[in-house]
């Protein structure tokens, strides 16, 4: 490719709007723009970036045993309704009509329809187990689409769903697509983390994500660690061994003290005296338009999955004090389960159990209980969040905390969607029995970015080889001298014969400006045909390391294709 020809604009600063680091260099590089608010049109560049990422992929899913087809975007809304999701799954369903007045929505995921598609295909256990995958664009109507292509509303998935007639031939296929997921992000130059997760609108009790591990801030989810051991969890999923503390206080005898405007727990603590976790916290929430009172010890914090998960809720927000004022009669900052537990949910968090003589809100203004102790045994749930430093529920040493960006994620759904579809097969008694199902995601247009947020610097993106748009650029320091043109050209024209994708900066522009470009758009390599080509040299720079010499043209050649085709032998599905 010439890059007088390449259809491609960089710009001078990033655009004011962009917030992650890839969604900057997406942008000013010229691989993406922007259509409508988290909605991008994919420029060429972007486009063979995303190509070898499916075909990464779809390699790896084949050797594993799957199938590939393609669903509908469009789905009818009635495949929904069936399942039970067209309600619960909440506005990020985009629903429209027909002309013919057809409920239908915009596909942000493929369960139902990969359901429908197997029953009555797959009806004899003979046939089981399959795995069938496709790639297809998605979208989801989000509140606050941010970050580029890490939170769009539209984007490009890979989908796989597997079919089964036990538990065990699932557990089989999970952990043969785990190892697939592991080679085909390790073949993109992106090592991750496979973590426990919480399952979402998709459902089932089992899931993991695979995480890219990053220090930026654009990493969406909080991910816990264990140093010494395996384990790892998403924030919405992750669990500690509290330490067992002693949370007896200075109050022995239950009383009610004035607090006068003391609403806090770093007010309350200084003012009676008290540690955080002899504190019970009082946390109120509107889930699905009813209140839900979270009572939480004083030193912890809701994570508000877990609740979601808890109450069996589609949306949670905080309640706002006007809120929590009408529903228990007091006010914020003196709020407890004491005396409306019979008339709201309360939910008591696996922090607050054991604790005895603590201080609690008095549902009281200006009033809190010390000395408090639980009246009768409640039913302890996980709803609160880690924090870096409690111990590993594994192994008991440290947990690590960093910052984590999804790009794939498997889960077992079992029966979720087979048995209210009615979607059976029969096994070897002739009885019929809903397939036991699994499901497997990785987010394409993601991978890239997140590719972007882990390699990168401050003069542009660091493309690992295998997912490049190009390998390699050819710069001609001054196009105008003829020798520099004409070896520029040769090793232009040895490279593309060789397989290697490459690019020939032919543009009649300063040296500088094209130096940049490369070094923005990420070109793996670059070979620059300066003043040296006098001597038979030329320039060669590794863009991974910054490292540049100077040797033969040929030499530079060779390099070059022996890296490539370090990569996988089979063809790239970007043709040159």
């Amino acid at each position: 490719m010439k890059m007088s020809k390449l259809f491609v604009q960089t710009l001078r600063d990033f655009p004011a709007d962009a917030e992650a680091i890839s969604h900057k260099f997406l942008l000013r590089a010229g691989y993406i723009k922007k259509l409508a608010n988290g909605i991008y049109s994919y420029l060429p560049l972007m486009k063979r970036v995303l190509l070898k990422i499916e075909q990464i992929s779809r390699e790896e899913l084949n050797k594993s045993g799957a199938q590939e087809l393609l669903m509908p975007f469009v789905q009818p809304a009635e495949l929904w309704q069936k399942s039970g999701r067209y309600n619960a799954y909440g506005k990020e369903l985009l629903r429209l009509k027909d002309r013919h007045d057809v409920e239908l929505c915009l596909a942000p995921t493929h369960e139902e329809v990969i359901t429908s598609v197997a029953d009555g295909i797959l009806t004899s256990y003979r046939q089981l187990p399959i795995n069938l995958y496709h790639f297809q664009l998605k979208f989801r109507d989000e509140i606050r689409p941010r970050f580029g292509l890490l939170r769009g509303r539209e984007f490009i998935m890979k989908d796989g769903y597997s079919f089964h007639a036990t538990k065990e031939s699932l557990d089989i296929e999970y952990k043969n697509m785990w190892k697939t997921y592991e080679r085909i992000f390790k073949r993109c130059g992106l090592e991750t983390k496979a973590v426990q997760s919480d399952s979402g609108a998709i459902g089932g009790k089992v899931s993991h994500e695979f995480m890219v591990l990053t220090d930026t801030q654009s990493g969406e989810d909080n991910v816990f660690y264990c140093k010494e051991c395996t384990y790892s969890a998403n924030s919405n999923h992750a669990v500690s061994k509290l330490p067992v503390e002693n949370t007896t206080t200075r109050f022995i005898k239950e009383e009610i003290v004035d607090t006068p405007n003391i609403r806090t727990i770093e007010e309350l603590t200084k003012f009676l005296n008290v540690e955080e976790n002899n504190i019970l916290k009082s946390v109120l929430y509107i889930a699905d338009s009813k209140p839900v009172m979270v009572m939480i010890r004083g030193d912890k914090e809701v994570e508000e999955t877990k609740l979601l998960n808890a109450v069996f809720a589609r949306e949670i927000r905080k309640a706002t004090e006007d809120e929590a004022k009408e529903i228990t009669g007091s006010e914020a900052g003196f709020l407890s389960y004491i005396g409306i537990e019979d008339k709201i949910k309360v939910v008591f968090d696996i922090s607050s159990k054991g604790m005895k003589n603590f201080v609690a809100g008095a549902n009281i203004p200006h009033k809190h209980i010390a000395g408090h102790n639980f009246e009768k045994e409640y039913d302890f749930v996980d709803v609160s969040l880690v924090k870096e430093g409690e111990k590993c529920p594994v192994c008991g040493k440290p947990l690590y905390v960093t910052k984590g960006i999804e790009v794939g994620n498997i889960f077992q759904l079992g029966t979720k969607y087979s048995e209210p579809m009615n979607a059976c097969y029969t096994d070897e008694n002739g009885q019929n029995r809903p397939f036991i199902m699994g499901c497997y995601g990785i987010g394409i247009t993601r991978t890239a970015a997140a590719a972007v947020e882990k390699h990168h610097d401050d003069y542009g993106i660091i493309w690992p080889l295998a997912i490049a748009p190009y390998h390699c650029v050819i710069v001609p320091v001054n196009i105008q001298e003829q020798e520099q043109k004409t070896v520029a050209l040769e090793i232009y024209e040895k490279l593309l014969n060789k397989g290697v994708e490459v690019v020939l900066d032919d543009r009649d522009d300063r040296a500088g400006v094209k130096f940049k470009d490369a070094d923005l758009i990420g070109f793996p390599f670059r070979i620059t045909v300066g003043k040296t080509i006098k001597d038979g040299l030329v320039e060669f720079k590794t863009r991974s390391n910054g490292e540049v010499i100077t040797i033969s043209p040929d030499e530079a050649i060779e390099k070059i294709v022996g890296a490539v085709r370090e990569l996988n032998p089979t063809k790239s599905f970007c043709e040159v």
